[in-house]
């Protein structure tokens, strides 16, 4: 058996490749099987005992000319890219430079709490989420417009909830919140693969903190910060389908509804399960087209890239 053959490299890493087989069969069962259902969106599909799947009435592409021709979609669409590129920004954003403040803690035990005080939110739920963030924007008494009476920043309440303005940033700053001090995980592990000898050069040069992260940390972690950007950037239109629901009212029905709340309330809610697999199967190419630009730009600048 060649020593650089196909066969000789498996029998090498049959231990990790026995390791990792459950989790090939699980991504297969749950993610890869189940696309085969993608059909539906060229069907017109109707729930019944006696028809079955294959003997449905095939339409081709009507299923997305009814999605592209309607009035609603491309508002739908705007929506979810402004919620998207939002959340995309702020999070990218606020998950580096909490990282960095974290990194220069140099009381480990003080580290510590602010991490785990961090990570708190993202296990709550977001019913729980949405209601301190309605609470605190309240009209009445919430705590948001409390604060900006008291620091003469505006002289009478504003009606957060339900001024269209504030919509999308209210979803991507509360978005931040749940999820900051969960995403700086990879890009503190990151840091600490960096070499602390650079670090000490640096102080011997005279270099202050601020230097020193311009210089050496993130060039330092630039590759994760790359390869995170290029998979974010294949969920901007994946805004959910809970927090921008939750939050939505009457004043501003028009720059709340995103994909997910239009597939459930025009497909899922009116058994028209074509309609629904036509809309998620539209994100998930948009998506995969993304990340596969986003690759191709990586590479073209001589970064690290995905594949």
């Amino acid at each position: 058996m060649k020593k650089h053959g196909l066969l000789y490299k498996i029998g090498k890493q049959k231990e990790l490749i026995f390791i990792a087989l459950p989790f090939f069969v699980y991504t297969f069962i749950f993610s890869y099987y189940p696309l085969w259902g993608w059909l539906m969106a060229f069907q017109n599909y109707r729930s019944s005992s006696i028809i079955k799947f294959w003997e449905q009435e095939w339409v081709g592409l009507q299923q997305f000319k009814t999605l592209f021709g309607g009035a609603e979609f491309p508002r739908v669409i705007r929506n979810t890219l402004g919620m998207g590129v939002i959340n995309l920004v702020l999070h990218f954003v606020s998950a580096i430079l909490f990282a960095l403040l974290l990194n220069e803690l140099f009381t480990r035990r003080f580290k510590r709490v602010v991490q785990t005080i961090s990570y708190l939110p993202h296990f709550l739920s977001m019913i729980i989420v949405v209601s301190l963030a309605q609470n605190m924007l309240s009209m009445e008494d919430g705590v948001i417009n409390q604060a900006l009476l008291a620091l003469g920043l505006v002289q009478e309440k504003v009606h957060f909830m339900g001024n269209p303005n504030y919509f999308w940033w209210i979803i991507g700053f509360t978005n931040v919140w749940k999820e900051m001090g969960w995403n700086t995980i990879i890009y503190l592990a990151s840091i600490t693969s960096i070499d602390p000898t650079l670090y000490e050069a640096a102080d011997i040069d005279g270099a202050n903190r601020l230097q020193k992260n311009m210089y050496i940390t993130l060039p330092g972690i630039k590759s994760t910060i790359v390869i995170l950007l290029i998979l974010n950037v294949g969920w901007v239109l994946n805004v959910g389908f809970e927090m921008p629901y939750l939050f939505r009212n009457g004043f501003v029905a028009d720059v709340a509804n995103t994909i997910d709340i239009y597939v459930v309330e025009k497909g899922m809610s009116r058994l028209n399960f074509s309609l629904a697999t036509a809309a998620g199967m539209f994100k998930t190419v948009v998506s995969i087209v993304l990340i596969g630009f986003c690759n191709w730009i990586a590479g073209r600048m001589g970064e690290e890239k995905l594949i």
